[in-house]
């Protein structure tokens, strides 16, 4: 069968693998990833996938062999957006953000791959590293244009506008995100959030509505011992 249709072999073997790292086996997966490149060493897609097994693993000799596998499968195809994505959350890990950002730029751009809204979101965090806010705002609207129904991008999006003093803007951005939301729990960093942009409005009511959520549902966060610190410290000047 190998013989036969060797690129059909390791894209089967590669499917395979792919299902066992997801259930946690590596090893089982590593041993359908070696086939698949047995069957067909030049498989982007096998290369690719051996790559993010490696930086699964997490050990610093399979994070090394993970660079190697990565670039090898973008040399074998260029425009393969899922592999420089995946390279650039592996570059990201190893704190080299500036070749991180050009990974995901590419991921980005490519119009038509599954995952470019989630590469944009890759993009605008890694950009915010950097300290460039003006990129990351511009990749957050990228991130909601591609998916208009993923709220994290929004959220995000919220929180940098209201730190660059756009407050109506981020009061849009953060309303979408709570309709996008709908009725699944609140975390702590949306109420907080959403509390600190009604304090710059000046929206009392809902800024107690939020306080009591985080001291319902999150009264151990890190927001809502902020809060009170910053009651206890600034009393009703704060509200």
């Amino acid at each position: 069968m190998l013989a036969k249709d060797p690129e059909q072999a390791a894209r089967t073997r590669t499917a395979i693998a792919a299902e066992y790292i997801k259930k946690g086996d590596l090893d089982a997966a590593k041993r359908h990833l070696e086939q698949a490149l047995q069957a067909n060493p030049k498989s982007a897609d096998a290369n690719n996938m051996m790559g993010v097994l490696l930086q699964q693993e997490g050990s610093p000799i399979n994070m090394q062999r993970a660079e190697t596998y990565f670039k090898r499968a973008i040399t074998l195809k260029p425009d393969y957006a899922q592999a420089h994505n995946n390279y650039g959350v592996y570059l990201s890990g190893q704190q080299r953000a500036a070749e991180a950002l050009q990974q995901f730029e590419i991921a980005g751009s490519t119009l038509g791959y599954d995952g470019r809204a989630s590469a944009l979101l890759n993009l605008a965090r890694t950009a915010l590293m950097m300290g460039d806010q003006k990129r990351a705002i511009t990749a957050f609207q990228q991130a909601i244009n591609a998916d208009r129904h993923s709220p994290f991008a929004r959220l995000e999006l919220a929180a940098l506008l209201l730190e660059q003093g756009e407050v109506a803007e981020a009061q849009t951005q953060y309303s979408n995100y709570v309709r996008l939301v709908g009725s699944r729990p609140r975390t702590a960093a949306d109420l907080w959030l959403g509390m600190r942009l009604a304090r710059v409005q000046q929206d009392g009511d809902q800024l107690q509505s939020l306080a009591d959520q985080l001291r319902n549902q999150h009264p151990s966060s890190d927001e809502y011992k902020r809060y009170m610190t910053i009651l206890q410290t600034s009393g009703a000047a704060w509200k």
